[in-house]
């Protein structure tokens, strides 16, 4: 049970977790992947885990869990049915963009409840993402995921 929470809890923070960029000034390409974080984002506050998956690649893998897109979205929705409250916090290190290809790394805080005020449960993680350019989209296809707490 504490390996499927840390699963599911590297999944949010790969996924949704690259919300905040810290530059001043982005590029066009920049500000895709932020709406793309933030639609992803809403889905999983808003507890629709397909929503979420829109924007995962159909060839999506996750080489550090073993995972591809069906058990991405098969823990998604299991953890949306046992956490009634999801929290994500970010630290964004570093945006690489080239032409159709781009990485983020970054740190996230994320956090789950049933309910109560206080959240029941934790996790740090540094989290590396890949993205490939789909027409004028982007799709998520590939993370990686190392719990620092």
């Amino acid at each position: 049970m504490i390996h499927s929470l840390g699963r599911w809890l590297g999944v949010v923070a790969m996924l949704v977790g690259l919300l905040l960029f810290g530059a001043c000034s982005r590029s066009s390409d920049e500000e895709q992947l932020r709406n793309a974080l933030a639609t992803m984002q809403q889905a999983i506050e808003d507890r629709k885990p397909s929503d979420f998956m829109d924007i995962v690649a159909d060839d999506f893998t996750a080489p550090v869990a073993d995972m591809d897109r069906r058990k991405v979205h098969d823990l998604l929705r299991l953890h949306v049915l046992r956490n009634e409250r999801i929290g994500v916090a970010t630290v964004v290190r570093e945006v690489r963009v080239d032409e159709i290809r781009a990485t983020i790394t970054m740190t996230a805080t994320l956090t789950g409840s049933s309910g109560v005020w206080l959240p029941e449960r934790a996790s740090i993680y540094t989290v590396t993402t890949g993205w490939r350019r789909e027409g004028s989209d982007w799709q998520l296809v590939q993370a990686t995921w190392n719990r620092s707490l």
